[in-house]
């Protein structure tokens, strides 16, 4: 097979030598988790992003469970959530007893819709949960005003937006809490991994503990100290990160900015191609956001004829995402379709086009010379 013909994945991860010494460093060293890798990939995420405080974790997942945790979210609690996304920025609310209160999403850009989430606001809930979708900063301007107005907590899904800002800020210092994911698709990648930052350190410490096991110390301070007393205050999870995990981490975040930059200029190569095209069109992009592009998305009427074709071809599109309501085992809890018809009507038309920083513009235009043979064929 030709290196033109290879499959095309949606993302991938990108990995040079510099990264393979900074674990190997780790692998020959003392620590192996809970040590000092570990905060210096925290400083390091934190001073890139401009927050205070960061709780590394096993994975985005974890992060989303810790800040349910840190705000206090428990039984007959309602938690304001978008459909559109991957099923952990809902189950999170589960984890902790609550409830996840869907809420739709605007047309253009599948973003949360807050005015979908001011009606959606009852006595009952106590926190939002906004996704970054593909990369796009939301309205966090309008969700902090419902939040205020309301009296809850905010939270930053931006799992697909690290190096993204909202008018002049960054993703990471636009809500009470802000989650991230380094899986091998996201922007670096830790392997798997996730991380919560916040500005307040009450928050981050009971994130912290709860990381493990609701120990209010970790095996690396204590042995600082010299001491080998320490006390569970609350009912914790084996959510820790390893240091050759962080040590990749730190080493890969050296890199992030040229990496957005890149995935913004194969972004708007597709755009470019993609201007007055009927058959597919990008979701819109908002002037006042630099977008972070973890995904590539795209609606099309004909999504499923389309994927088929392209993947015929070696590239690996994908859909992102089947609405979280939508899934079996939120059917089986009482969620009916229905309940968002904007997320519901897209679900049926996107699709995500491939795009990560080891891309070439030829990729791109491969990607396009097979969109446009199915344009022609439509003639």
């Amino acid at each position: 097979m030709h290196k033109q013909d290879a499959f095309l994945p949606y993302g991938r991860q990108s990995i040079d030598e510099e990264d393979i010494r900074a674990v190997v460093d780790v692998l020959r060293s003392d620590w192996l988790t809970t040590g000092p890798a570990v905060d210096r990939f925290e400083a390091d995420v934190c001073a890139y992003v401009g927050a205070a405080h960061g709780v590394a974790m096993s994975s985005g997942t974890a992060a989303l469970h810790a800040a349910m945790f840190a705000l206090g979210i428990g039984k007959g609690d309602e938690v304001i959530v978008t459909p559109m996304t991957f099923a952990a920025s809902a189950n999170c609310i589960l984890y902790q007893g609550g409830m996840p209160v869907f809420a739709d999403v605007e047309a253009d850009t599948l973003l949360l819709d807050p005015a979908a989430v001011e009606v959606a606001v009852t006595p009952h809930t106590r926190a939002i949960i906004a996704v970054d979708y593909a990369g796009q900063p939301c309205d966090w301007d309008a969700l902090r005003a419902i939040a205020d107005k309301h009296h809850l907590a905010l939270v930053a899904d931006s799992c697909h937006a690290l190096g993204a800002s909202y008018k002049g800020r960054k993703a990471g210092t636009l809500a009470d809490i802000s989650v991230f994911s380094f899986h091998p698709v996201k922007h670096i990648t830790t392997g798997e991994g996730g991380m919560a930052v916040t500005q307040d350190a009450a928050l981050a410490q009971r994130m912290r503990a709860f990381r493990g096991h609701g120990i209010t110390t970790t095996a690396s301070q204590r042995e600082k100290s010299g001491a080998w007393f320490y006390e569970m205050t609350d009912l914790g999870y084996n959510y820790r990160i390893t240091d050759f995990q962080c040590a990749l981490g730190s080493s890969q975040i050296k890199k992030l900015d040229g990496w957005i930059d890149k995935r913004n200029r194969l972004a708007h190569a597709y755009d470019a191609a993609l201007a007055g095209q009927d058959a597919i069109r990008p979701l819109t992009r908002r002037e006042e956001v630099r977008h972070a592009y973890h995904l590539y998305v795209a609606r099309t009427p004909d999504r499923d004829a389309l994927f088929q074709r392209l993947r015929a071809n070696g590239i690996g599109v994908n859909v992102h995402y089947v609405p979280v309501h939508l899934h079996p085992f939120y059917q089986g809890l009482g969620y009916k379709k229905g309940l968002c018809p904007v997320a519901e009507a897209a679900y049926g038309q996107i699709l995500t086009l491939p795009l990560w920083p080891g891309m070439e513009k030829n990729d791109v235009e491969r990607v396009i010379t097979v969109l446009q043979a199915e344009e022609r064929g439509k003639e």
